[in-house]
């Protein structure tokens, strides 16, 4: 059933194994979207249900796209293979694979020294407490507030001889990326053809090139020898000059943690300015944004940088909502042990950025094109969506989740409004 739709965007409110089948075939333009990565997470029903690996949905996500159009789908470093499979199965080509990642994430390892202990009956002594905040660099120039991260620090010792010689030892390493597959949908005949047919077929390189920076790129004709460096006061005929780097497959938090795992090139990390856009490529005006200037060197500048979702991302449009605790259905959050999340009004555990969708919005719809996101959950494809001047269509199973989805899409919308009349 339709819970919203107005002329730039439509929400449904069901299953979307059973809204696809009443879409139009090949209306839409692109798929975003962040489907369950079928781990439980946070206990959450949702997201054990098998529905992304599920080859029928995928296959009716490909009959409403259009031929030659793209899908960008997120998936877990553990559960991303199974949907890709399942896309891939369902006609999708695969094209490529996006990689997100920070420095932010938790880890969920099991103490086995501890485990060994408790399982004799052995009971550690604490002998220290105290209260750490526990909150990186990154994260409080992203806008957290280290009053929201308290947690109890506890030291204890092993105890049994068995646990000494385990000690340091875990199950798990800590979360650092998420996977994104690139599919498209195959079509006859030529890309060019394809375009003007159904415009569609394309990435948006241009309109999604990393920096500000003017860049000068070697176009030699194919298989010959490229004419040199430009800076080296050689043949310079077949070079071209562009503002911004060639995206890449690959996209981080800009966090000292990551950028540091890559050579020093004296390249200057773009910082992200008052415009919101992190400079890269987007024209579409803002709400200010915090400079989180993560100095001016170091090679991860060639790419895009994008830091999970803060607070105040998270809620906007939300503030006449009611705050909501944080549900877990029973299970256990080993990273989240002794920092309890406080009330939001938007209480969806895996909320993306806004800026990353936008990012994503942007390379693979054409302009004023229509993108569907399947599993809109709090509604982060179709802020970005609205944010990028697009229309959208967005389904989404769980009721609590929708009057978010819509109360950040309408404030997108108003802003990117307020801000045309500027």
């Amino acid at each position: 059933m339709i819970f919203h739709s107005s002329k730039q965007y439509t929400l449904y409110n069901g299953d979307s194994k059973r809204i696809l089948p009443t879409l139009a075939e090949n209306s839409i333009d692109s798929i975003v979207t962040d489907p369950p990565y079928e781990l439980g997470f946070m206990g959450k029903s949702w997201d054990s249900t098998g529905v992304a690996n599920d080859v029928n949905l995928w296959k009716e996500v490909l009959r409403v796209l259009k031929p030659g159009g793209h899908l960008l789908s997120f998936g877990g470093s553990r559960t991303y293979h199974r949907m890709a499979v399942a896309i891939e199965d369902a006609g999708f080509e695969i094209r490529d694979q996006i990689m997100w990642v920070y420095g932010s994430g938790f880890p969920k390892s099991h103490n086995i020294s501890k485990g060994i202990d408790k399982a004799a009956g052995a009971e550690r002594e604490v002998i220290k407490t105290g209260f750490a905040y526990g909150i990186s660099v990154g994260q409080e120039a992203q806008g957290y507030r280290p009053a929201d991260y308290v947690s109890k620090q506890l030291s204890d010792v092993a105890i049994t001889d068995e646990a000494k010689q385990w000690n340091g030892w875990g199950t798990a390493l800590k979360p650092a990326h998420e996977p994104i597959v690139l599919a498209r949908k195959p079509f006859e005949s030529t890309v060019a053809n394809n375009v003007l047919t159904y415009g569609v077929g394309g990435i948006n390189i241009d309109g999604t090139r990393v920096g500000s920076e003017r860049v000068s790129v070697h176009h030699a004709p194919k298989g010959t020898f490229a004419g040199g460096e430009p800076d080296r006061g050689s043949d310079t005929s077949t070079y071209q000059n562009h503002t911004g780097r060639f995206p890449a497959n690959f996209i981080h938090d800009g966090s000292y943690e990551v950028v540091e795992l890559f050579p020093d090139t004296k390249t200057g990390i773009a910082k992200r300015g008052n415009s919101g856009g992190n400079n890269f490529g987007s024209d579409t005006p803002k709400p200010p944004l915090d400079d989180i200037g993560y100095g001016d060197s170091g090679s991860a500048a060639r790419f895009f940088y994008c830091a999970k979702a803060n607070k105040r991302d998270r809620n906007e449009g939300c503030e006449n909502l009611d705050d909501k605790e944080w549900k877990t259905e029973g299970a256990a959050i080993p990273e989240r042990e002794n920092r309890p999340f406080l009330p939001s009004k938007n209480n969806h555990p895996t909320v993306k950025p806004t800026d990353l969708m936008q990012y994503l919005c942007r390379l693979i719809t054409p302009p004023n094109g229509t993108i569907l996101d399947p599993f809109l959950g709090s509604g982060s494809t179709g802020k970005a969506a609205m944010y990028e001047g697009f229309n959208f269509v967005g389904i989404e199973l769980t009721d609590e989740y929708l009057p978010i989805a819509k109360a950040r899409i309408e404030f997108a919308i108003n802003q990117r409004g307020a801000n045309d009349k500027i």
